[in-house]
C-alpha cells in the first residue's frame, strides 16, 4: 500500500512499532507528504524533474578543500525549502533539503583531496 494511502489503522500499527520512531506528527507528516509528493510528480512529469529545476538540470560541483567548509543550507536549499512547505510539505528545512541534493548528486560536495572529486 502508497504511504499516501494510510489510514488510521495504519498510523496506530506504526505507533506501535519499536524499531521506528514513534513521534506523531512525523508519521502523519510521511503521509502528507507523500500525497505532495505525488502531486508534484503528476505536476511536473516527475519529481525528479522537479528537484533538478531549481539547478536548472546540472549538478552543481562544489570545490571545497575541507569538510569544515561544506555549509548546511544554500540559498538553493532555502529555495527548495520554502517551496516545498508552499506545496504543503512538513519537515522539510533547508538542512534536509541540501543533505537531499547532496545525496541524490544535485551538490558533488566531495572536497578536492577526496578520491570522488570529479574535476
Amino acid at each position: 500500500m502508497s504511504v499516501s494511502k494510510y489510514t488510521q489503522k495504519n498510523i496506530t500499527k506504526l505507533l506501535k512499532n519499536e524499531s521506528i520512531i514513534r513521534n506523531k506528527l512525523k508519521i502523519a507528516s510521511a503521509i502528507n507528504n507523500a500525497k505532495q509528493f505525488l502531486k508534484i510528480q503528476e505536476e511536473f512529469g516527475s519529481f525528479d524533474k522537479y528537484l533538478w529545476g531549481f539547478v536548472e538540470h546540472k549538478p552543481i560541483k562544489n570545490k571545497f578543500k575541507k569538510l569544515s567548509d561544506l555549509p548546511a543550507t544554500t540559498e538553493i536549499s532555502e529555495k527548495l525549502s520554502q517551496d516545498l512547505k508552499k506545496r504543503g510539505f512538513n519537515f522539510v528545512g533547508p538542512t534536509i533539503c541540501y543533505a537531499l541534493m547532496q545525496a541524490i548528486g544535485m551538490v558533488n560536495d566531495h572536497t578536492s583531496q577526496c578520491f570522488l572529486h570529479k574535476k
